[in-house]
């Protein structure tokens, strides 16, 4: 049994914004292997399904994103599964380039919230996570009010394209081969617009 968690934050006013990109990625995961996430559970939308053979508990907590390990830590108790192995966290990330994704097995909370909260909930640092790119804050910008700002119309489409490899790249750790899915997902996206001269 593997837990796939998708962060963000709830309600229409968050939706579509760059800290929900979890949320996003994990909705394409859900609508790709028919998985219904209209469960209430563990502070939680939630749903099960089987991926690539894998039985699966997709998960949306609803706390809000800084008290997603109260929600996370609650499905991990109730199944009894071991997160270091069985836990695979969607999420933002501002030091990637838009779009981009890295595919990590451990690291620290990086400044992130809801992973701040997820280590601490769970004592440990080790699970695997599909991190998505939403570009750094711009000078000037409150982290904040960035991350909580909603994506332009141009960077749209290829933030439709990214949540579609995160859920791609989430269905591949089910496979057991962490490595070939890092080797895949991690190599950097060349974008053709340097090459209009």
């Amino acid at each position: 049994m593997y837990i796939i968690a998708g962060l963000g934050n709830p309600g229409l006013k968050y939706a579509h914004t760059r800290h929900n990109a979890g949320f996003e990625s994990l909705e394409r995961l859900a609508d790709r292997y028919r998985i219904d996430l209209e469960t209430r559970k563990f502070r939680a939308y939630c749903g099960t399904g089987v991926i690539e053979g894998q039985k699966a508990l997709l998960l949306k907590p609803q706390t809000y994103m800084n008290l997603s390990g109260e929600s996370i830590r609650a499905a991990c108790d109730f199944y009894k599964i071991d997160p270091e192995s069985e836990l695979i966290v969607l999420y933002d990330d501002v030091s990637l380039e838009p779009g981009q994704l890295r595919v990590r097995k451990k690291g620290s909370a990086g400044g992130h919230n809801g992973i701040k909260s997820i280590i601490q909930h769970l004592g440990t640092q080790v699970f695997l996570r599909v991190k998505i790119g939403v570009g750094e804050k711009p000078p000037g910008y409150d982290l904040a009010d960035y991350v909580l700002g909603h994506f332009s119309r141009e960077e749209w489409p290829q933030m439709e394209e990214a949540f579609g490899r995160a859920a791609q790249a989430a269905a591949g750790l089910l496979s057991g081969e962490t490595e070939r899915v890092m080797n895949e997902f991690n190599t950097r996206i060349h974008r053709e617009k340097e090459c209009d001269s």
